[in-house]
């Protein structure tokens, strides 16, 4: 009975222990949701996996403030179509999210994950974020008080 009880209690605290952590666990960066804080990628053109999730109270360089599915096409689009799609879509959540106008805001700049041609048959996914012009780091969420 108390080598249940051990194993129980050493389930729970690792359990406790991710919660309380989860926050600061490197994840897929392709399952980051709107809102979510994380370190930017540094280098451009770089394949991103996986990124490191903070809390937004703690420094980090990204915000995401879009996900959303690339319109079925039964070929890859391409990076054209992908700025097209994430000009329409984005620059829009950008000002939803933030109350800020992109066009005037100078202090922030995007990125985006978009999937890779080998992934498409089963990834549509296309993730916007925001990032500090000046590539600093922010303490704090960008979204507007509701």
């Amino acid at each position: 009975m108390g080598s249940i009880l051990l194993r129980i209690g050493i389930i729970a605290a690792i359990a406790g222990g991710f919660w309380i952590f989860r926050d600061h666990l490197p994840g897929a960066a392709g399952d980051v949701q709107v809102g979510d804080c994380f370190d930017a990628p540094t280098t451009v053109g770089e394949t991103v996996d996986d990124v490191s999730h903070h809390p937004c109270t703690d420094p980090h360089t990204a915000e995401v403030i879009f996900v959303g599915d690339y319109p079925d096409a039964a070929t890859y689009p391409g990076v054209d179509a992908f700025d097209a799609f994430t000009e329409a879509n984005c620059i829009t959540a950008f000002n939803s999210y933030t109350g800020l106008d992109f066009n005037t805001a100078i202090e922030y700049d995007m990125g985006i994950f978009y999937p890779l041609e080998e992934g498409w048959r089963d990834d549509h996914e296309i993730t916007c974020y925001l990032v500090r012009a000046d590539e600093g780091k922010m303490t704090q969420s960008v979204k507007k008080a509701q």
